[in-house]
């Protein structure tokens, strides 16, 4: 099958040239105010890794570090000029009727702690007697094999050398091996399932040498990678070499627009456009094998043009200062107070609409205050270091009750600029991620569950009924399967734990739309997939009452205006 992408055209070539020059002599200008390139690999990588999508085909299955799968694969919310890892565009490809694609790479990871930090074995959990399983290590191995930042490192070389360590990061005792340890670990624990392995050399950095070619890498990770897949009999794709060939023959300023221009120092980790090139090299690598699964699962004809996924529904954090705090119109009465993000109270902007801002005439004001106290974008975390729980815990009263729903701005990694600084850490245990402000200042972030169970010991303890309520769905992700699922989790074993009450939204929402229908839940947001409009608003506070209606001894019971709820 032909693999002569457009990208590599004589006409292609000469226009990215000609572009180069033009992007090179403004990122030239605009490079003393520029910012220096970002790392956003956490320390403790906290993602959420995709499955097969149907496990009863096999899998092409992909293990590395952020070369491969950058962050959540969304380009740190710049679209195509973003941070791309070459296993995200190499999908297009394959025909997913024939193979699963599943890119298990995560960033930060070196080949050691790739599997001491669990992923292996869950990973290694999917591989199957058919599959195959491609693996680039290399780029974090260099690091220190031991501190108290990462402990990612490993010993140089392919030898059976060990180094016993107290690790100060995990505050384990550890035994490190040579990197070449950890590839030969690889490829047995793959082949001990029936799958086959396959050993990419690391992308090369965009580098060069005095004669202006690009940096290889033979005597370290690049030629200790092809020592090892000699070694084992494993197949072996030189990515090291065969990209560093192309970057050579497109030429200094051609390669520089294959790398983000916001950051002009960038040497690892490619935009889009690089991640695509880089991707063809893996793909023509793998037809080289002269496996013939591979050229069963691929497509007939190359993609000319891959494109990034869809970006996610921009959630900005909202400025405070344009948000009027609510407060209880009648002290003397009991107050509901709604806490939570901008599927919440969005106060109208580009025509989204919280549920929260239409629930009040389902209560009679002359029983019950209703006090919307939620604000867009921001998760358990930010809401409670932002100060804004303190706000709404110094006002509550016996007899009052809150509701609190978070979880759309909770998700990503700790560390990924992309994520403002909102990621809380995943579950609901006490361990904390240490994660650095835009300051330069140090915060132990806490799980999804500790913010949840301090709201509700915060409040009972003013004599309040705390109520935690499961996200409202995405637009796209409730006919099949269900969305929020772990969140949803975390909040019922909160509730069960602490003494709140608990109402899947994410359900009750999800079950009213499949009874009205595809077409008429699309008429009900205001966006792609995240916010209602006025319409969708009314629904979903329709399902909350009905929700709360449900609860165990009904607490808002006494204070529900005479009002008909379609959700009844």
């Amino acid at each position: 099958m032909p693999l002569l992408s457009p990208l590599f055209s004589p006409l292609f070539s000469r226009l990215m040239r000609a572009a180069a020059l033009i992007s090179l002599s403004i990122a030239c200008a605009q490079a003393q105010t520029l910012p220096p390139a970002v790392n956003t690999d956490p320390a403790r990588a906290q993602v959420t890794l995709p499955e097969p999508a149907n496990p009863q085909l096999p899998s092409l299955i992909l293990i590395g570090d952020s070369t491969v799968r950058n962050g959540r694969d969304d380009g740190q919310g710049k679209g195509a000029a973003g941070q791309w890892g070459w296993g995200n565009p190499i999908a297009a490809w394959f025909d997913p009727a024939k193979v699963n694609v599943v890119n298990r790479a995560v960033g930060g990871l070196s080949s050691r702690t790739y599997i001491t930090s669990g992923h292996w074995e869950r990973t290694l959990a999917f591989v199957k007697r058919g599959d195959i399983v491609v693996m680039q290590f290399g780029h974090n191995d260099a690091s220190p094999v031991n501190d108290t930042s990462r402990a990612r490192g490993t010993i140089r070389g392919t030898g059976d050398e060990t180094q016993e360590i107290d690790n100060l990061l995990t505050h384990k005792h550890e035994v490190v091996h040579s990197y070449g340890w950890y590839l030969r670990k690889f490829v047995a624990d793959i082949r001990a399932k029936g799958a086959t392995p396959v050993i990419c050399s690391p992308i090369p950095h965009k580098q060069w040498d005095a004669a202006g070619h690009a940096k290889r890498d033979k005597d370290t990770y690049g030629g200790w990678a092809a020592a090892v897949a000699k070694a084992e009999g494993v197949g072996f794709i030189d990515l090291n070499e065969g990209i560093a060939r192309r970057y050579d023959a497109l030429g200094m300023e051609a390669v520089r627009q294959l790398f983000p221009q916001t950051v002009p120092d960038e040497h690892t980790h490619t935009n889009w456009a690089g991640a695509v090139l880089n991707a063809q090299v893996v793909v023509q690598g793998l037809e080289a094998l002269g496996d013939p699964r591979i050229a069963a699962w691929l497509k007939p004809q190359a993609p000319a043009n891959p494109q990034p996924p869809a970006r996610e529904d921009d959630r900005p954090v909202v400025d405070a200062r344009t948000v009027h705090d609510e407060a209880p119109r009648d002290a003397s009465r009991p107050t509901l107070y709604l806490v939570g993000d901008s599927t919440v109270k969005s106060g109208g902007m580009r025509g989204m609409i919280g549920w929260g801002e239409r629930i009040a005439p389902y209560f009679d004001a002359r029983k019950i205050n209703v006090v919307n106290a939620a604000i867009g974008g921001r998760s358990s975390r930010t809401y409670f270091t932002e100060g804004r729980w303190d706000k709404v815990r110094d006002q509550l009263k016996r007899g009052d009750v809150v509701l609190i729903q978070f979880g759309h701005n909770d998700g990503g990694r700790i560390g990924d600029p992309a994520m403002k600084n909102r990621a809380s850490a995943p579950g609901i245990g006490p361990e904390t991620v240490e994660d650095t402000r835009p300051d330069g200042s140090k915060e132990q972030v806490h799980s999804f569950g500790w913010y949840m169970a301090r709201y509700v010991a915060d409040a009972k303890a003013k004599g309040a009924t705390v109520v935690l309520l499961a996200p409202v769905p995405h637009r796209d992700r409730w006919q099949e399967g269900r969305d929020f699922a772990t969140f949803a989790d975390w909040d019922r074993q909160v509730a069960a734990a602490s003494g709140a009450q608990f109402i899947d939204l994410t359900l009750l929402v999800a079950d009213g739309y499949k009874q009205i229908g595809a077409e008429r839940v699309n008429g009900l947001f205001a966006d792609a997939r995240t916010h209602t409009n006025a319409a969708g608003a009314e629904f979903n506070a329709e399902r909350v009452v009905a929700g709360l209606k449900a609860l165990p001894g009904n607490p808002l019971g006494p204070y529900f205006a005479d009002r008909a709820v379609a959700a009844q």
